[in-house]
């Protein structure tokens, strides 16, 4: 055979493997690349779900083998965290729900003591009035942190029915007359006539509106002003509790609905709350499917928002 030819065709073997060569190792990469983004997403969906999953990749590949070994070693790690401070909250909301109420009860008694005295007309009447003052005092700070207790530690079942919101609010609004007209308040209600259903639960609607309005009271009276709006639209109805106060900063509308927050005016007596209404406010709202939300512009308009599931 003629040199020339033989030369020919090693060199169209030599070309042939070499693209079988880079075919094989474009294939490898474009593989691996396919398997890394496989780990991601799998390892995103497990981790975004707190899921037990673990990532499982189909591959010869001894070093992809690894990874996915370490990062399931990784996700074990994170599941048993994740398990152990979920262990710890619950236990921390029921020893709070169990504190709450043994000084409950205590304090109960205490009233109940103070009661008597004071109606038998002891000589330091007014002393034992200051004492069952502060009593009192002390005693709803209870009550509210054994509502919060429990409602975070799912024990309060709030039982769900089909309630007619207009009534409701103006007997809410009629609970504040002789406040608000005592400190000669401006009131604007604006409730339809007609009905309006929401699901709900009345006790439930009624703390979270008094809440509301005590919190206006407290914190907006300066404007001298209380305004109710019922308002919907297809799939909710919204009870607006306005104020023309002070308002809410927006460094601290981020934080208002946190627990125990207040704001720097809390310090003064006049208007002292103790930061659990508007977190116990929105609790219940959430529990019934909605939710409460803020709109502030301090001197202007600072509005409360409750959301609630609209039914017919």
């Amino acid at each position: 055979m003629n040199e020339g030819i033989i030369i020919l065709i090693l060199s169209i073997v030599a070309m042939v493997l070499a693209g079988i060569i880079c075919y094989q190792q474009f294939a490898f990469r474009k593989g691996i690349k396919a398997q890394l983004l496989q780990i991601s997403q799998e390892l995103a969906g497990a981790v975004d779900s707190d899921s037990e999953e673990k990532v499982m990749i189909f591959t010869d590949s001894r070093a992809v083998q690894e990874l996915c070994a370490q990062i399931n070693r990784l996700l074990d790690r994170h599941q048993r965290m994740l398990a152990d401070y979920r262990r710890s909250e619950i236990s921390s909301k029921k020893m709070l729900s169990n504190i709450s109420h043994d000084i409950k009860t205590p304090l109960t008694v205490i009233l109940g003591y103070l009661e008597i005295i004071r109606l038998n007309g002891g000589e330091q009447r007014e002393l034992i009035d200051k004492v069952e003052t502060r009593a009192k005092a002390v005693s709803d700070l209870v009550e509210q942190f054994f509502t919060l207790a429990k409602l975070e530690a799912g024990d309060m079942e709030i039982a769900l029915s089909k309630l007619e919101l207009c009534e409701l609010c103006r007997e809410v609004v009629l609970d504040f007359y002789e406040i608000l007209s005592g400190k000669d308040y401006e009131v604007e209600v604006e409730i339809p006539e007609k009905t309006v259903y929401v699901q709900g639960n009345s006790d439930a609607i009624r703390r979270i509106l008094n809440n509301l309005i005590s919190n206006s009271l407290r914190y907006g009276s300066e404007g001298r002003y209380l305004g109710i709006f019922l308002h919907e639209d297809e799939k909710q109805v919204y009870i607006d509790v306005t104020d023309r106060g002070r308002g809410i900063e927006k460094d601290f509308a981020e934080h208002i609905f946190d627990r125990l927050f207040t704001m720097e005016d809390s310090r003064n007596r006049d208007i002292q709350g103790n930061g659990l209404g508007l977190t116990i406010a929105r609790s219940l709202a959430r529990q019934m499917g909605g939710d409460v939300t803020l709109l502030s512009k301090p001197w202007q308009k600072t509005s409360f928002t409750v959301a609630l599931k609209r039914t017919f």
